[in-house]
């Protein structure tokens, strides 16, 4: 009898040792000893600026199709749920399609997700800017890819961001088959990798001398969101940046900025797509058609979107009413036909603003970027890294590494954010409501767009980390009583790391700014 309880005893403590030393390997340090301290500042003279443009796609190939017996947009087998084995090797081969819920296999692809890239070079510095058709992009995978930039680029940094779009693939983890299970497909995570390098080195290899064409509308596109999150602000400002080669006169490409979630055609879509962004750079680069009909011609060249200050959250939900700008229709639920009149209204504001531009003939570029740690504090999150599901590297007891940055480009300011902060951070408008968790006052004031030099001032969310959702302290709720006599919870706290992240990053991007 002894020798059996022996033997369960060891096997147990066996168990036990194998699991602590598979949950610690989850939660080693990635980049152990990575840091950015970068401070370049711009030349005292201002000069030519070079710029360079690339776009490759990232979209994975969807080679099994599913058959959704019921309609509910969830790969589910035991519900009757089928697979087409298409390449005939025994098993489902799903790219698990990231943004609302699990089980949400594609099905095919409507239109392709991108890596686009645009370089500013300003003879001494050269700044890489990267927007990727995605939910999101960790940090240690900014770090694995700027590990591969061949040195003969000429990167001095690269800031990595993600549009946010809810209709491609997991590149997170959180979204796959089941909670237990990482939606990452590791091969199809190399791809994108590759592709970025490969992007970045594109752009490189197409710089020219550049004039610089900024432009903004703060307001026109109020009414293309909405904001579901007591209390009510919004971003609702595209902002503009269109390079014209020097020499020839022709568009480079264009930046263009506005902050909501790309989720309009919402949790029912199964096709791969990068959302109303593929509209809004398909006007910029060929013109907005109605029909066949052109209505607004494009300025050409290659169009790169980047996302803004979409916590709150900043969404255009299936319900929203939004008119289409040819016919007398109004989409309240969603559909590509809703995206694309979405799209195409804020191409035709952006390439209206376009044509009464600040011109800049020259330049100087100056980059602050600083590498920090934050708490990770969110049990789920620490729960899913611990078992694998997300792949967050640890440099301390549950303490992550992310990044800041801040960046200036003649009258533009860029503030690049680790995540989806809320507009009330960025605008103005923090409360503190009765109900919060937490008895204080607001703390992160003044906003921080009023510290952000110049005329033309770019928030760069979910740029080089993605850390959820970025909210004021003062607004935080889990506990009852709720905010704003709500019945239940706000949504926000549930994928956010912890209430201690708004307040440490106000402080290091004041600095960084009273730095830059």
């Amino acid at each position: 009898m002894k020798k059996w309880l022996l033997r369960i005893g060891a096997a147990v403590l066996g168990i036990v040792l194998l699991l602590t030393v598979w949950i610690f390997w989850n939660l080693r340090d990635r980049h152990s000893g990575y840091e950015v301290d970068l401070s370049l500042k711009g030349l005292d003279t201002p000069g030519t600026i070079k710029v360079g443009f690339a776009a490759l796609p990232i979209t994975p190939e969807i080679v099994d199709t599913w058959n959704d017996v019921n309609g509910d947009a969830k790969f589910r087998e035991k519900e009757g749920d089928t697979y087409n084995d298409n390449n005939n090797n025994g098993k489902f081969d799903a790219y698990w399609i990231a943004g609302f819920s699990n089980q949400r296999a594609a099905n095919g692809v409507h239109d392709d997700v991108w890596a686009r890239v645009v370089i500013f070079d300003d003879g001494q510095t050269r700044l890489a800017l990267v927007s990727l058709d995605a939910i999101g992009f960790r940090h240690d995978d900014v770090v694995d890819i700027r590990k591969q930039i061949p040195e003969q680029a000429g990167i001095d940094y690269a800031i990595i961001s993600s549009t946010h779009t809810h209709e491609s693939n997991d590149l997170i983890g959180i979204w796959g088959e089941s909670p237990l299970k990482s939606g990452v497909n590791q091969d199809n995570m190399q791809f994108i990798k590759n592709q970025v390098v490969a992007a970045i080195s594109q752009a490189a290899d197409n710089l020219r001398p550049a004039k610089l064409l900024f432009s903004q509308d703060l307001t026109g596109a109020e009414a293309l969101v909405m904001d579901t999150r007591d209390p009510i602000v919004m971003d609702p400002g595209l902002r503009m940046i269109q390079a014209i080669d020097a020499e020839t006169d022709a568009t480079l490409g264009t930046l263009v900025a506005w902050a909501n979630h790309p989720e309009t055609l919402w949790s029912d879509n199964l096709y791969i797509s990068s959302d109303f962004p593929h509209y809004v750079r398909d006007g910029l680069e060929k013109g907005v058609y109605d029909g066949d009909t052109l209505v607004k011609p494009g300025v050409g060249g290659i169009s790169v979107y980047i996302n803004g200050a979409i916590g709150g959250l900043m969404t255009t939900r299936a319900s929203m009413p939004l008119d289409d700008p040819f016919i007398d229709t109004t989409y309240t639920e969603a559909s590509f036909d809703k995206a694309k009149a979405q799209g195409d209204r804020l191409a035709m504001l952006a390439l209206n603003a376009m044509e009464n531009p600040d011109t800049v003939q020259l330049a100087n570029l100056s980059v602050r970027a600083k590498t920090i740690e934050l708490p990770l504090e969110n049990l789920t999150f620490r729960l899913a890294a611990m078992f694998g599901i997300l792949d967050f590297g640890m440099t301390g007891w549950f303490k992550i590494r992310t990044e800041i940055a801040a960046f200036t480009l003649g009258p533009a300011s860029f503030l690049s954010v680790p995540g989806e902060i809320y507009p009330e951070l960025v605008n103005g408008g923090v409360e503190a409501p009765i109900g919060q968790d937490y008895d204080i006052d607001p703390i992160e004031d003044p906003p921080l767009r009023e510290l952000m030099p110049g005329k033309f001032r770019f928030v760069i969310g979910l740029s080089n980390d993605e850390l959820g959702y970025i909210l004021p302290k003062s607004q935080w709720d889990e506990e009852p009583p709720y905010t704003y006599e709500d019945d239940e919870a706000p949504y926000g706290e549930e994928n956010s790391i912890g209430p201690e992240t708004a307040p440490l990053l106000y402080d290091e991007f004041k600095k960084i700014l009273n730095e830059l």
